[in-house]
């Protein structure tokens, strides 16, 4: 069921989600989200707080500094549809991946759903790996464009 949120408060609550993983601040990222919330990641969903602490944990252990750059912002009731760029250093190395996302809002602005969207083979070529994993990964990605570039 959609509800008619503030827009701007809608636009100010994901601001500070943001905000909070730049700041690795699990305490205020936690409050923005619903108890009963969802997280849904490529290949796995995640349930409630306890959830969101395993899937931040998670980021945070690969990405230590992480500067979040919006691209595309849409709004709609409590709808909030944002694409992105996480600039981040891995391995010594500045990556930046392209990243989209879904929060869905209940009318006291919590999150009760993020859907994050992201290319896992985009992902992989920015982590250090031995030669066999990155001659696969770049094999895979090219093969997966195989017909386009022609």
């Amino acid at each position: 069921m959609e509800s008619s949120l503030d827009r701007e408060k809608v636009r100010q609550v994901a601001k500070a989600l943001d905000d909070a993983i730049e700041r690795h601040d699990m305490d205020v990222l936690i409050a923005c989200f619903s108890e009963a919330c969802e997280i849904r990641l490529p290949g796995i969903t995640l349930a409630g707080h306890e959830g969101l602490r395993k899937a931040v944990s998670w980021m945070y252990t690969y990405l230590k500094e992480i500067t979040l750059v919006p691209v595309t912002i849409l709004i709609e009731g409590n709808v909030f549809f944002e694409e992105f760029i996480v600039k981040t250093t891995v391995g010594g190395h500045d990556t930046e991946v392209k990243q989209a996302e879904v929060l869905i809002y209940d009318d006291k602005y919590r999150v009760t759903s993020l859907r994050l969207y992201f290319d896992r083979l985009e992902l992989a070529r920015n982590f250090p790996a031995n030669f066999i994993d990155r001659w696969l990964i770049k094999r895979v990605s090219r093969a997966s464009l195989k017909g386009l570039a022609e």
